[in-house]
């Protein structure tokens, strides 16, 4: 099968558009070069999504130039680490990805994390000062969007009694055994994109039966059937892999529609268990 020309993209608060699939990093083992250029030379992948926290901004840079594509057509997602939170120090850490990853701005920038360690100010008071950074930089031009990662309803409540700019975008793990599903309506009712990461819970749902019989009955991958499903559900959604088999296979998901029963049987997988990080206890 060919690779689409062309993916679909979700509508942001913003007024840019973000591709629903992407390719996601991570600091282990989440870069290859060659899968890199790969995704964006053969599978017209042109959504990535990084964080300073990965330790590979200078090398997407890199291979953004190889690769021969347009800055215009790319869409850059990066995110600021907690130990940057702050006013001055957000705004500062912005500039720097930037110029790691050799742009002039950000399709979007994320603040990675709710919990904040700033001396003598709440996790709260801590997240509006390092929001205000990022409205600054979004009414300047540097960032088109900027959003969140791993925000629960109560974080996202307080933010808006706080701030101006209501998140063009919430990025939480999201696959079919963590389907949290009041904060996906959540984000729906208040306008905001909910991105997923995670979509094969690091490999975990790849086995399950339910998941095992939809690839058979299909003629799809167990991850083509996780991937296709997310998409279905109005998840942006960026695997990741470091193969470039992988990453082909991950594109290969626009040719086929999961009928509402398969839907369902795959959101009845959820148990509520996380493969990554739980904000739940973060105040």
């Amino acid at each position: 099968m060919d690779i689409p020309i062309d993916f679909p993209t979700v509508p942001l608060s913003s007024g840019h558009n973000i591709p629903i699939l992407g390719l996601g990093m991570s600091h282990h083992g989440g870069y290859s070069h060659n899968a890199l250029l790969h995704a964006l030379r053969s599978c017209n992948i042109r959504h990535i999504d990084t964080a300073k926290r990965y330790g590979n901004e200078e090398l997407i840079g890199k291979a953004i130039s190889e690769s021969g594509v347009k800055r215009e057509d790319l869409w850059i997602t990066t995110k600021l680490w907690p130990g940057d939170y702050g006013y001055e120090n957000a705004t500062q850490a912005c500039l720097d990805s930037c110029k790691r990853l050799g742009v002039d701005y950000l399709d979007l920038y994320l603040m990675h994390w709710p919990d904040v360690q700033i001396p003598g100010k709440s996790s709260r008071e801590g997240r509006a000062e390092t929001w205000k950074a990022l409205e600054d930089l979004y009414y300047r031009g540097v960032c088109r969007s900027i959003g969140v990662s791993n925000f629960l309803i109560h974080h996202l409540e307080q933010l808006k009694e706080n701030c101006d700019v209501v998140p063009h975008l919430n990025q939480v793990e999201y696959h079919p055994f963590q389907r949290p599903q009041e904060l996906v309506d959540y984000c729906n009712r208040n306008n905001i994109v909910f991105g997923g990461y995670c979509p094969l819970a690091k490999g975990q749902v790849l086995t399950h039966p339910v998941i095992l019989r939809l690839a058979k009955q299909y003629g799809k991958t167990p991850a083509q059937i996780c991937i296709r499903w997310s998409i279905q559900n109005g998840i942006v959604t960026i695997p990741k892999s470091t193969k470039e088999s992988r990453i082909q296979e991950n594109c290969q998901v626009l040719d086929f529609i999961l009928g509402d029963d398969d839907v369902f049987s795959i959101n009845s997988l959820h148990d509520g268990r996380h493969v990554t990080w739980d904000p739940s206890n973060v105040l």
